[in-house]
Formats: C-alpha cells, structure tokens, sequence
C-alpha cells in the first residue's frame, strides 16, 4: 500500500516528547521499528531498540526506571506470553503504558491483555506506519487531537509563482468546501500575501513564532487577518528593519496551535533553504511543488524531490505543479518530459497568462475573482480538490465505529 493510500498514516499524529524503549525476538520486528524511529511523525521521542524480549526488559527494569512506553514483542504463544507479561509487570514503574507485538491471532488473548492493562496488541507481521499509528493512537484522546492538515507550498526557484497558487488554492478551499483557511505567509520580509488579499502587512506570523511560548488559540485568533467567512491569514512583516533568524524548530508551535484550530493550514513558503525552513517540509502533511519548465528548475526539483523521499520515506511523495507553460519565444521542457524526470506524476499545468494574473495581483484579488471562467480558475479548483484531504470534507460526529471495528477485528494484520 503506498504511503497517501494508507489509512493509519492519515490518522497518525506526531508522537510526544517520551522515552520509548523496545524489546524483541526478531530481527524483521526490529528492523520495523527502527524505521519507524526514523519517521517525521516520531522525531520528538527517543526510541531505543534492543533484542532479548521480555526476559531481556524484565532483567533491565529490575535495574534502572521503566521509560514512559515499553515495547515488547514475543513469538511465545499466548499463556507463555501472559506469564512473561506478568513477570515484567512486578518491576515496572506506575504509569508507564506497554504496547505488546505478537503472533498470535486469538480474542481468548486479546481480552486477557487488555484485562492487564496492556495498551495495544498488534499482530505481527507489522509496518512502520501501522506501528506509529497505534503510538499516536495510546497518547492521543479520542475526541482531541489535530483538527486538520498542513499544506506546504514550495517553488524551486524565486519567481515561479509559488505563492500566487498557494493565496488562490486556499481561497478556494475555504470558498468551495465552506471550510476555514489559515494561509500563513513565512516570508518575513518579503512576504506578498497581504498585497494579494488587499491588506496592510502585520505582525501576525512574526508575533506568533516570537511569542511561542504564550501561543494557544486564542492568541493565535487575535493575529489573524479575516479574508471572508472562512479564510483568514497571517501576514508577514514585509520589513528589513530586522533579520529573521529562526532555530530549527521555531515554527512548530505555530503549526501545531493552527492545526488544532482549523482543518487547513496553508504555509506559503519563501525560497530559502535553512534549518527552519527544512524542518518545515519534513513536517508537514502534504507539500505542494511549483516549478516552471526550464532546466535550473528542473535540476532544483529534482534535488529538493529526492531529498524529500529520503526524509520523508512513510509519507506521500509531494505534488507538482508546473506553471508559465508556454512563455512565448522561451524555450522550455516539455511537461511529460519534466515529470519523468522527476519521476512525479504532474498535479497541474498553468499556462502563461501575465495579463489575467497581473491584474488579479494589481486588484489585490484572486483569479477567480477576475475571471471566474479562465482556464487558471478551474485548474485552482482542480488542485483544491485534489488536496483537500476526504475526511476534513465532513465533520465528524462522536462516535467513531472505525476504532470500534479495529478493536474487533482480528481477520486483518492488526486487529
């Protein structure tokens, strides 16, 4: 199954700042869960990895504390199983939560584990993003958690219209879907987004990274300009009265707070490559390319492409967009051509219009706002639609029968 058709990877939330320590028999398991450590979704824990089983962590708990999470795998069969279980129990620590791996597929085992406390059992063989799944899903409420997803928006060269396509596709989604829309500008000092929506530039994303340590929805609330009844944006600076020199990790809280309060987060990102910047891309949910078809746009796509499948090997390969296709008298490589490439299939194609999106930049309003009928208005519609996950489509009511039936069935890998 790839990794934007699998199910659990789409609930999968980032996992916590905790200790998780790993015990197994087998070296597939380890191996499973040594990928999974490496995932974007798990950059906040500490996983180790050890062999031996629940003989080997019983024998290292009675020496040092349990860590918040103890991963155990045994190929005993389930009586077996339950007294090595019990054994570690004598030694660990309150509050530490056990996830359990094993081979057998039986509901007699499944109850006796769960009467025991265990956390979760998953039925070996495993995937890295099953497994994270089932992490997110021990330190997570039912009812909490992320309300939606964030949208990086990425051009391999300054200038190819990378933000003119993130401002119209989140405005259309959150005019089609009647959804709310973040759409953060992150760049500081050049940022256009507040031009393009007819605004003073503000403090907005500036004031929420500075003041991370306060930031919480209601804070967050208070810097956003409202574009209409379901789009709201935060504006850039758009100053050099200062340099905006970021840690690594210095927008995360901004995106976390975000993606608890709506169900899109847009991040128009400017064409830099530093260790904030970075750690953006790696993290975020889905990442939108723009690129326009000439050779050092080509060499850059290709460069920041295979660096995203390598950081990120679990998640969906990012989408591509080519735009200013067909400038006259400019030699460009042909759309099939640059996709092969790059080894991605294109999301879209924009053709070059400079009269339809001058005026829209010069009006301060989207294209579809000048021309509700252009080719570019229902390409925007088409990339929306694309993007726009199926399941923030609709709210969700309380009950769930998904984690009903999961806990039930046991015909599948996991049950």
């Amino acid at each position: 199954m790839a990794p934007s058709d699998n199910p659990h990877r789409r609930q999968a939330m980032r996992i916590p700042y905790i200790r998780i320590q790993a015990f197994c028999e087998s070296p597939d398991v380890a191996d499973i869960i040594r990928s999974a450590a490496a995932d974007r979704l798990m950059s906040r824990a500490q996983v180790t990895v050890q062999e031996g089983g629940i003989a080997a962590a019983t024998a290292r708990y009675q020496e040092e504390p349990t860590p918040q999470l103890i991963v155990i795998e045994s190929c005993s069969a389930p009586e077996a199983f339950l007294a090595e279980l019990d054994r570690l129990a004598e030694v660990s620590d309150a509050g530490t939560k056990v996830m359990a791996i094993g081979h057998a597929n039986d509901v007699y085992f499944y109850r006796e584990l769960t009467r025991r406390g265990i956390s979760d059992y998953l039925l070996a063989p495993i995937d890295p993003v099953s497994l994270i799944a089932a992490i997110a899903g021990i330190y997570s409420e039912p009812a909490s958690g992320k309300l939606g997803q964030a949208f990086a928006f990425v051009g391999t060269k300054g200038g190819v219209g990378s933000s003119t396509i993130a401002h119209n596709v989140g405005w259309t989604i959150a005019r089609q879907l009647e959804s709310d829309v973040v759409l953060a500008d992150m760049d500081l000092a050049f940022g256009t987004a507040s031009l393009n929506f007819k605004l003073d530039a503000g403090q907005g994303v500036a004031e929420a990274i500075e003041d991370a340590g306060r930031l919480d929805e209601v804070l967050l609330d208070r810097l956003l300009a409202k574009c209409g009844d379901h789009f709201s944006l935060l504006r850039a600076p758009g100053t050099l009265d200062k340099c905006y020199d970021l840690s690594e990790n210095a927008v995360d809280p901004l995106i976390e707070i975000a993606q608890s309060s709506v169900p899109f987060l847009i991040l128009d990102m400017p064409h830099v490559w530093n260790s904030w910047a970075r750690n953006v891309l790696v993290g975020t949910d889905e990442i939108i390319i723009t690129a326009v078809p000439d050779l050092p746009n080509l060499r850059n796509a290709k460069s920041l492409i295979t660096f995203l499948r390598q950081a990120r090997p679990h998640d969906p390969p990012p989408k591509l967009v080519l735009n200013q296709v067909g400038m006259s008298k400019k030699p460009e490589i042909k759309a099939a051509e640059f996709a092969k490439a790059v080894q991605l299939e294109l999301l879209a194609c924009l053709a070059f219009d400079p009269h339809l999106f001058g005026t829209a930049s010069n009006e301060g309003k989207m294209v579809a706002e000048v021309s509700a009928k252009a080719a570019a208005s229902k390409i925007f519609t088409e990339i929306a639609d694309a993007i726009a996950p199926q399941q923030l489509r609709r709210r969700k009511g309380p009950f769930s029968l998904g984690s009903m039936i999961r806990k039930m069935k046991f015909g599948s890998k996991n049950p």
